[in-house]
């Protein structure tokens, strides 16, 4: 993503807006973590807190902005529908705070339910 500024230009990568979408869900009440699937198994295994970013898909928008997947896997005994809700809120929030780069879509695949 390349951002015109006055002065110049400034070029993010995806894995930078990835860590952060990464950090900012899985500090969210309610995640477990960030999950990635298996191509051997087919299986959801949750990542460690090095790896979050491995949980994030992050697609350029045609009209300048991101779209943002995440897979992650929560707590058992919790409203998905509100944890997800508010995790929308936090990765928009900081990912257009710290990058000014507008998030068009948070998309969140719920791919594990943990027990303590």
């Amino acid at each position: 993503m390349t951002i015109k500024t006055d002065l110049g230009y400034i070029e993010i990568t995806n894995e930078v807006l990835a860590g952060i979408a990464g950090y900012a869900a899985s500090s969210c009440f309610g995640v477990k973590g960030m999950t990635m699937r298996s191509v051997t198994d087919g299986l959801a295994h949750l990542l460690r807190r090095e790896n979050q970013s491995r949980g994030v898909r992050v697609l350029e928008a045609a009209d300048g902005g991101v779209n943002i997947d995440l897979h992650i896997a929560v707590e058992h005994g919790v409203n998905i529908a509100a944890v997800c809700r508010s995790i929308i809120g936090e990765v928009r929030y900081n990912v257009e705070r710290l990058t000014g780069v507008d998030v068009k879509n948070v998309d969140i695949y719920v791919e594990s339910i943990k027990a303590d």
